[in-house]
């Protein structure tokens, strides 16, 4: 692949660069959080400005930083009021009940099984995101796996069941009503406040993001089981303006997109589960400043139960609330990956 990049720059630069000049405005993902720091901003300051020799730049900011929801980052992005958009997909749910199905808890539970489950996906991505969002996805990245914060004692899967749970995405709202909790929606950066004033006892985000927005500070416990999935964050351009752009360019950006960008965030996602839980609870080696979270391990029968609600109850809800035909051709994508078969009425 690196080949194919080097490739790509050569035949720009022997081409007088990107056929025009281009400076693209970007919104990314949370600012304070790990895929942004580390991954997309060193992407669009310094990656793909590198790799088109100077001809391809971006102004970057974040949605949280312009004061917009992450809901709306993908309806702004297909009305072109910027040209380049980067947020978890299962924000924009609300505009496409389909989007739910890309990234479902509890049937990858490595990240490699969980790439294999978004590139399944992609055909159907790409279809929802060109039709809702007059969009072109370029790259899918990860947040580590969705994992529970509570600030209450628990010490099983049972104990969430009456619980007030803030979810981190509609299916699993539905998974976790589906185990006896009270699913709540709440916005990333309004849990801390919520978790210390009672509005909700317990939290589904991932480990690393927890850690680095100090949800250890009103919490108590910890459980990493992957309740929320991934949370995959899409990097879409608007449509409009990646059919404005040259064959050239658009080949370049798509794979440096996939190389300096999707595939080092996938590579390292694995790794940064374990080491974020050792942060949290003091369990292992951690790089930083270690905190003192009581680690509650998941039972394989909890993960079994949890599964088994999953695949009798909350997907066939989703195949109807997607209506049509998504149902079926999950099952002939996403199903046929994961071995997981929606039962169809």
């Amino acid at each position: 692949m690196k080949s194919t990049l080097g490739l790509l720059a050569t035949t720009v630069a022997l081409t007088g660069g990107a056929a025009f000049a281009q400076e693209f405005a970007v919104v990314g993902s949370w600012s304070g959080l790990p895929l942004h720091k580390q991954y997309e901003k060193p992407f669009w300051d310094d990656k793909m400005p590198a790799a088109s020799g100077g001809a391809i730049t971006a102004n970057l900011t974040t949605h949280d930083q312009m004061g917009i929801s992450g809901g709306d980052v993908f309806r702004m992005l297909g009305q072109g009021i910027f040209d380049v958009g980067m947020t978890v997909s299962d924000y924009a749910v609300a505009d496409s009940a389909a989007l739910e199905g890309f990234d479902v808890p509890l049937i990858a539970t490595d990240a490699a099984a969980a790439q294999d489950m978004v590139a399944a996906s992609r055909p159907l991505m790409d279809e929802v995101f060109t039709d809702v969002f007059n969009a072109k996805v370029l790259g899918v990245a990860p947040y580590p796996p969705q994992v529970v914060f509570c600030n209450a004692d628990i010490a099983s899967l049972d104990d969430l069941s009456g619980k007030k749970i803030r979810a981190s995405g509609r299916m699993t709202g539905k998974l976790l009503e589906a185990l006896g909790a009270e699913a709540v929606s709440i916005s990333f950066g309004e849990v801390p406040g919520a978790l210390q004033k009672g509005v909700v006892d317990c939290a589904v985000t991932g480990a690393g993001s927890g850690y680095s927005a100090g949800w250890w500070e009103v919490s108590t416990h910890l459980m990493p089981i992957p309740l929320g999935g991934w949370d995959p964050v899409v990097t879409a351009m608007n449509l409009d303006k990646w059919n404005s752009l040259s064959a050239e360019d658009q080949a370049l950006i798509e794979t440096t997109v996939v190389e300096e960008l999707q595939n080092p965030a996938w590579a390292s996602a694995q790794s940064a589960l374990a080491t974020d839980v050792a942060c949290l609870t003091g369990e292992g080696e951690c790089p930083g400043d270690a905190r003192d979270m009581t680690l509650v391990t998941a039972t394989a029968a909890d993960e079994a139960k949890a599964r088994d609600i999953l695949v009798s109850e909350v997907l066939p809800d989703w195949a109807e609330r997607a209506g049509g035909d998504w149902g079926a051709r999950w099952n002939e994508t996403v199903g046929a990956v994961t071995g997981v078969q929606i039962e169809l009425k």
